[in-house]
């Protein structure tokens, strides 16, 4: 039932980020040819409840012109671009594997840790401002660690993984977890308070990863190859990318704080990226690369 409301505000979405204005007999029309209706017409008084959770739930504005028109205000449906063409990507993709059977046994799909289990009751913490309590088994641990009692103010997805950050109170500090390593959960009725000040904008804005960071802001750049470049340009590496382009090279500049994913982004490129400032970060990729080296000798 969550799924298929999920599908038709996803639905409403697109259809007016496509069609940019649309009067509600002509998205009712368009709403009787898909398959999101399942031949039921879309009645006034449900079109405002759903455009009242499109708002609550993705941060995006419906609103209505002079002229009886329904569209988006772009300023807030750009703020969340991203994720709105995450899940109608998700969900075509998904019908249009689950309507094919002359694909079947021709897509592989590379198999990710799943955060199905506890991906909706952290949605619904966050909605409802609640705290919560749970298992943590990290890598880095021995043991896992119980009864963390844990403020979720954010979620993010990076490399296939879904993290939620948020307020340790016990130590007050801001921490990320990886939901897969999450072992058991419940919600807590007792809310909490996200302060007005800790935005994800202020936390990874200038950060690659979900490594968090109070280190200062350095201006990275990467020397690289003509066809990692081509990469680069279609899917850059941070949104501070900006490029000098030369005739066998190109300069990408980034402003960002180093961490450890950073420098293994760029170990990964291999031999197409060369780092040429700043030099705390030259040496963190040196140190790594002679390391893996001495595994060889």
């Amino acid at each position: 039932m969550a799924r298929d409301l999920i599908r038709k505000y996803i639905w409403i979405i697109d259809t007016l980020n496509r069609y940019d204005r649309l009067s509600k007999e002509r998205i009712n029309e368009l709403w009787m040819r898909s398959e999101v209706s399942e031949g039921n017409p879309l009645p006034d008084r449900t079109f405002y409840h759903y455009r009242r959770a499109i708002e609550e739930i993705f941060h995006v504005e419906i609103l209505c012109d002079t002229a009886g028109r329904y569209y988006i205000e772009r300023q807030n449906y750009n703020k969340n671009v991203a994720l709105s063409n995450w899940m109608l990507d998700s969900l075509a993709l998904s019908s249009a594997l689950q309507d094919s059977t002359a694909t079947e046994g021709r897509i592989e799909i590379e198999d990710v840790p799943s955060a199905r289990e506890f991906l909706p009751m952290v949605l619904e913490a966050i909605k409802e401002s609640c705290k919560i309590i749970f298992t943590y088994a990290g890598f880095t641990r021995s043991r896992a660690e119980t009864k963390i009692l844990f403020h979720p103010y954010f979620l993010k997805r990076y490399k296939q993984r879904w993290y939620m950050i948020g307020l340790k109170e016990k130590e007050n500090s801001i921490r990320t977890y990886a939901l897969d390593r999450i072992r058991e959960m419940q919600i807590v009725k007792e809310s909490f308070k996200k302060p007005d000040n800790v935005t994800l904008e202020q936390l990874f804005g200038n950060i690659l990863g979900v490594t968090t960071s109070k280190a200062d802001v350095k201006t990275v750049k990467l020397h690289t190859t003509p066809t990692q470049a081509k990469y680069f340009r279609a899917l850059p590496l941070h949104p501070s990318q900006e490029e000098e382009s030369h005739d066998d090279y190109s300069v990408f500049t980034y402003k960002l704080k180093l961490n450890y994913e950073l420098a293994h982004e760029i170990l990964g490129l291999g031999d197409a990226v060369k780092v040429i400032e700043p030099p705390e970060l030259k040496a963190m990729v040196v140190t790594q690369l002679k390391n893996s080296l001495a595994l060889y000798e």
